[in-house]
């Protein structure tokens, strides 16, 4: 497996407005330094990370997003079943997000989410269940978000936009950033990894934490001590002070020190059951084996 030369995180948001306090980027060298904030205390937009990853990321950076940049597909044999325009693949699913909020501003979906079609596939707020929604209380899930539950991990399903948990609408923001983003990096495993150069995996920071040693049901740290028992477990050095110890910068230092201890394993790139198919549908969780 190659090596690479960086190792960073963004956590990222679909909430709604401008600006997302959602939203942190940390990064490491490859040595056992702890991974720092970029643009410490700054509020991102979804556009300014757009701008970052085309204009500002290291070269040779192994980058993880914890977002879902796909749909289910092989328990159905579609997205969105029954729907005509449902895509082949990823990349079709990207710019048909795209193209239908097209006029929602910071990358939102609100466009996407209410179309006539669309939205029958989705658990909105206000009790409006889509017919097609599917019989799961908690709605359709990947093959490898089957596979995390498998691990004793809790994903969501990515049809589901309603309560704190939810992460569809992060799941849909992605797709408009990375139909924007298609060509200019690589993204695994709908990319071969390219032997030089940076390249963009989906990451979840709750494997980070359990590597870490932290408990299921409290994998969120919030104080220095904290972050720093979960980053020496990991191999890396204590970090440097914040200013504020919030989820999701802690999430992103602690899912890039995590990223740079792990992405040397051979099986996490040769995952038990991902197909052509999934690589080109669905896409794979990067630490899921």
């Amino acid at each position: 497996m190659r090596r690479f030369s960086r190792f960073a995180v963004a956590d990222w948001s679909g909430a709604q407005g401008p600006r997302q306090k959602g939203i942190a980027i940390a990064i490491c060298e490859s040595d056992t330094a702890a991974p720092r904030l970029v643009r410490p205390a700054h509020i991102w937009s979804r556009e300014e990370v757009l701008d970052w990853l085309v204009h500002e990321l290291p070269d040779d950076t192994l980058l993880g997003m914890d977002l879902s940049p796909g749909l289910p597909f092989r328990d159905a044999g579609a997205f969105f079943p029954g729907w005509a325009e449902s895509p082949a693949n990823a990349r079709a699913l990207w710019a048909l997000v795209d193209r239908i909020s097209t006029d929602d501003p910071h990358l939102a979906v609100s466009a996407f989410v209410d179309h006539p079609e669309a939205s029958r596939y989705f658990r909105r707020h206000g009790g409006r269940r889509g017919d097609r929604f599917g019989e799961a209380r908690r709605g359709r899930l990947r093959l490898v978000e089957g596979r995390q539950r498998d691990h004793g991990l809790a994903p969501y399903s990515c049809f589901n936009l309603v309560g704190a948990a939810q992460v569809g609408k992060s799941c849909l923001t992605a797709m408009r950033l990375l139909h924007r983003l298609d060509g200019r990096l690589p993204f695994w495993p709908y990319d071969p990894v390219p032997e030089t150069g940076s390249v963009l995996v989906e990451i979840y920071t709750s494997l980070a934490a359990r590597a870490a040693g932290l408990p299921k049901g409290r994998s969120k740290i919030r104080d220095a001590a904290g972050l720093d028992a979960a980053l020496v477990a990991l191999g890396s050095a204590p970090h440097e002070p914040l200013k504020s110890y919030d989820d999701h910068a802690t999430d992103a230092i602690l899912t890039a020190a995590w990223l740079r201890a792990h992405a040397g394993r051979p099986a996490l790139w040769q995952p038990e059951g991902m197909d052509e198919e999934i690589a080109r549908t669905e896409g794979w969780t990067f630490g899921v084996a």
